[in-house]
């Protein structure tokens, strides 16, 4: 007698609820600022961009920092200097203290002055609600409002320039000079206010730089850190101008 087999159905296997298939694609709206391939991704964000920048700004201001501090303390220990006078027979002190020109206490001010408009600029460009609406393609709000905080700064920069080299003049008509011939206290005053000048020159063209870019990039992020990365190293120089007027004025 021949068996019948009888084909049984295989068992479907049931998926415990909330399994299978693919998950949900992590993805923000997009709008003005694009690209969304980076979000949720904390290395390559903007975010993370910013904060390299910044460490890499903060770096190089700690070596400028360190390089007027070596600065100042030869200042100090070159007053101690001394030579023989050879019809006393005796050491004499051969630092002279400078008069500071009156202009350089209206260049701090002004320094001062181009420093708050420079915070201001960057408050501007990271004002949120701004930039929401320049990441949604509104417009350009938060460059806008900042854009006439950084002219000021740099009008204000070019100013301080100016006010350093009518310092130079008048300190060079009243007979101290840069030169072999100088006194130790002149030769200090040009050699600290000249690095110095150097510096916020360096400054005045990354802000001409800043301004000249700022409305070629497409994305607001880009904006804010270059404007960023500008003001941090604008507000060490105005802190480095303070120390160094402090040792002119006082430390001779």
């Amino acid at each position: 007698m021949l068996a019948t087999f009888t084909h049984k159905p295989a068992k479907k296997q049931r998926r415990k609820p909330g399994t299978g298939g693919l998950p949900p694609a992590l993805r923000r709206p997009t709008g003005g600022g694009g690209d969304d391939d980076n979000w949720g991704n904390e290395r390559s964000g903007p975010r993370e961009l910013l904060l390299r920048i910044r460490f890499f700004v903060f770096s190089a201001l700690a070596a400028d920092m360190l390089f007027f501090t070596v600065l100042v303390a030869i200042f100090f220990a070159r007053q101690a200097g001394m030579h023989m006078d050879p019809r006393a027979h005796e050491l004499i002190g051969d630092w002279h203290p400078v008069p500071l020109p009156p202009i350089l206490y209206l260049n701090t001010a002004v320094l001062l002055l181009s420093c708050l408009t420079m915070e201001l600029a960057r408050r501007n460009i990271f004002r949120e609600i701004d930039a929401l609406e320049e990441w949604l393609g509104l417009g350009r709000p938060a460059l806008n409002r900042a854009l006439p905080w950084l002219g000021a700064t740099l009008t204000l920069g070019a100013l301080f320039l100016g006010g350093q080299w009518m310092a130079w003049r008048q300190l060079a008509a009243q007979g101290f000079t840069f030169d072999q011939f100088s006194t130790p206290a002149s030769y200090f005053f040009y050699l600290i206010t000249g690095l110095h000048a150097a510096h916020l020159l360096v400054g005045a063209l990354a802000l001409i730089l800043c301004l000249s870019i700022l409305g070629w990039l497409k994305r607001v992020e880009y904006r804010q850190i270059a404007v960023d990365a500008t003001a941090w190293y604008w507000h060490a120089m105005g802190l480095a101008w303070l120390l160094l007027m402090a040792v002119l004025a006082l430390g001779q």
